[in-house]
């Protein structure tokens, strides 16, 4: 497993990130997601993604299970802090100092740990005054609960104006974190021109574009039986992905892979980690056996020639719009 630093920072994180958004609390047992937790730990992982509002602080719980035992010092445990949680009431979601605190509490409590070595802003709040925000941020820097700070899913301006505010309370930016694939490129002209300036590092997510890369979705034919296409639930979030045009494109994508000896999903991470602005891609196995596939993306590099390629076989299907980078108006409870 490669290690690459996180933005500007001297914080080292593996390439590849295990992250539980959609599995642990939810789609899998708990003994089941231990098992792939410590498949990623054999595997060279060292870095852990989760959030206070995945299945509503329980994937917190099921992390900080798994993770216990392991030598703090040798992994790095990332978190974050926006969507609604516990009883949503009018102040458990956003970025206000009292939210913020009281969710880092929260996390720390359920992940079983004295400090998160990422805290992040999991969208921009536009009800909270973004001072209030990073002065909160740099006090949870300055008492230790908190090593380093990012953001997710925030625009260019955002984080320039961001990354100026903690700059003045002593304190920066490190990372962004926000959905990046072959089908899905809309940070390139903008937010990472300007992350690069700043100092912030790539951490992506939905490298497969929810599981469309994997190459499982046939055109023209139902989505196969338990995936998140099929599931009621989950099929909004992967619908965007799910034409004709695309399920074909995906489709020819496949001998370029099976060229270079990969997987489809090995694949779809190993094209995210070329970007040079990206320090790692998320993968949400719920199987040790996943898992054990994703690893093989780790160190591979794509000759130039086959990058070409996968721009001409996608040309017209991936979206690059970068006004598609947004967070709520209004803030979600």
């Amino acid at each position: 497993m490669k290690h690459r630093y996180l933005g500007n920072s001297g914080l080292k994180v593996s390439e590849l990130i295990y992250g539980n958004w959609l599995t642990h609390a939810s789609q899998v047992a708990e003994q089941q997601a231990i098992d792939t937790v410590n498949a990623a730990l054999e595997g060279g992982i060292t870095t852990f993604d989760t959030a206070d509002a995945y299945a509503n602080q329980a994937a917190e719980v099921v992390l900080g299970k798994a993770l216990k035992g392991q030598r703090r010092e040798g992994i790095e445990i990332l978190t974050k802090v926006y969507w609604p949680v516990a009883a949503k009431g009018p102040n458990d979601c956003g970025l206000s100092r009292k939210h913020i605190f009281e969710s880092i509490n929260g996390s720390l409590q359920r992940l079983q740990t004295d400090y998160v070595d990422l805290y992040q802003a999991h969208r921009f709040d536009y009800e909270t005054p973004l001072e209030e925000t990073m002065q909160a941020f740099a006090d949870l820097v300055r008492m230790g609960k908190v090593l380093y700070v990012g953001v997710s899913e925030w625009n260019a301006q955002q984080i320039r104006e961001g990354q100026k505010l903690a700059s003045q309370l002593g304190f920066k930016l490190i990372s962004n974190q926000p959905q990046y694939s072959m089908l899905w490129r809309v940070i390139e002209a903008e937010v990472i021109p300007t992350s690069v300036e700043l100092g912030l590092g790539q951490i992506v997510w939905s490298p497969m574009a929810q599981g469309v890369l994997t190459g499982k979705y046939l055109p023209g034919q139902p989505a196969p039986a338990g995936s998140r296409a099929a599931d009621p639930s989950m099929a909004s979030i992967v619908e965007k992905f799910m034409g004709d045009a695309t399920l074909s494109a995906v489709q020819k994508l496949r001998p370029l892979a099976e060229g270079l000896d990969l997987t489809m999903a090995q694949f779809a991470l190993a094209w995210v980690l070329q970007n040079k602005a990206v320090s790692a891609a998320i993968v949400g196995a719920s199987r040790p056996e996943q898992m054990k596939d994703n690893l093989g993306a780790s160190g591979v590099e794509i000759p130039a020639d086959v990058m070409a390629e996968v721009d001409k076989v996608l040309a017209g299907v991936y979206m690059t719009d970068p006004s598609l980078t947004k967070s709520p108006a209004e803030r979600p409870c």
